[in-house]
């Protein structure tokens, strides 16, 4: 791997949400604020979306590991589930234990008291779906009731939503309409800037270790977020190969055709818009040469 050949102590483009590599880019802390302050004034349903790969989950624990003391924390990271399934999923998060045998009206009374208890000890329960565009309707049905959980004076269970535009789809239909009108703060995650891109490949590099100047120029950092439209996901993806690229060469700094490389190589990328214009130029340009050439010899034969 290139690691060594680059200073580096880490991979600085995993594809893996690590927190130690969060940037405080103008998108992701907008969304971490508006989630701390729903869940400070206790709101039921909070919701942030945002195309593939631009973050969320990485938020989602950014969130979870900052949560104050008082919070219990239940994470569904796959909520692929059934209504009956998201019955279990959210006992075993409670910590309840329960035999199988009992029916769903009983777990959702056992789930209720240990909210109850939890809430008397002083804990605010929250309820973290990452990918909650995978609910099936009827389990997003399942996860209105439980907000109906309350106090007199505030809800026993408070439920964010991470989950891609497609979510949003879904809920402008009739029959989300309770729902919709329980979620009280959202927040839509936006791409990247090209200046926040290049910010965010530098930071990047400087936390994975990189202490010998900049491996990729403003010029190629911002061709790699042109490319990648801004998406962190595949920043970091054009990122590694370009490092990849320039490691295979000995280069000690990423290279415009490294880019290029890279950029050709990854599926769901903008790809360079010169190529054809370029290969247009140089077929008009061939075939001038070519006429004139025809010309010439026609010229010397007579």
């Amino acid at each position: 791997m290139y690691l060594q050949h680059f200073g580096l102590t880490e991979t600085p483009f995993s594809l893996t949400p690590n927190t130690g590599f969060f940037f405080g880019l103008a998108p992701h802390v907008e969304a971490l604020q508006v989630l701390q302050t729903a869940l400070q004034t206790g709101e039921g349903f909070i919701k942030v979306t945002g195309e593939v790969g631009t973050g969320k989950t990485l938020i989602c624990r950014k969130l979870m590991n900052e949560l104050p003391e008082r919070f219990h924390c239940a994470y569904l990271p796959n909520p692929y589930l059934t209504p009956e399934e998201l019955r279990w999923a959210v006992a075993m998060e409670l910590g309840l234990k329960h035999s199988n045998k009992i029916d769903q009206q009983q777990l959702t009374g056992l789930i209720q008291q240990q909210l109850l208890a939890l809430s008397a000890h002083g804990h605010s329960i929250i309820l973290v779906l990452d990918e909650a565009q995978a609910l099936p309707d009827e389990s997003l049905e399942a996860l209105r009731l439980f907000t109906n959980l309350e106090t007199e004076s505030r809800k026993l269970l408070q439920v964010v939503l991470f989950a891609q535009p497609e979510l949003d789809e879904r809920l402008a239909q009739n029959k989300f309409r309770q729902l919709r009108q329980r979620i009280t703060f959202s927040y839509c995650l936006r791409a990247l800037t090209n200046d926040e891109s290049a910010a965010y490949i530098q930071h990047r590099l400087s936390v994975a270790g990189s202490g010998n100047g900049r491996l990729f120029s403003e010029t190629n950092a911002k061709r790699i977020a042109k490319a990648a439209r801004g998406i962190p996901r595949l920043i970091n993806v054009l990122s590694h190969k370009a490092l990849l690229v320039s490691f295979g060469e000995g280069a000690q700094q990423v290279e415009k055709h490294h880019v290029g490389a890279a950029i050709d190589d990854t599926s769901d990328t903008v790809k360079h818009q010169y190529k054809p214009i370029w290969l247009a130029i140089m077929a008009v340009v061939t075939l001038v040469i070519s006429f004139s050439a025809m010309y010439w010899f026609k010229g010397g034969v007579v």
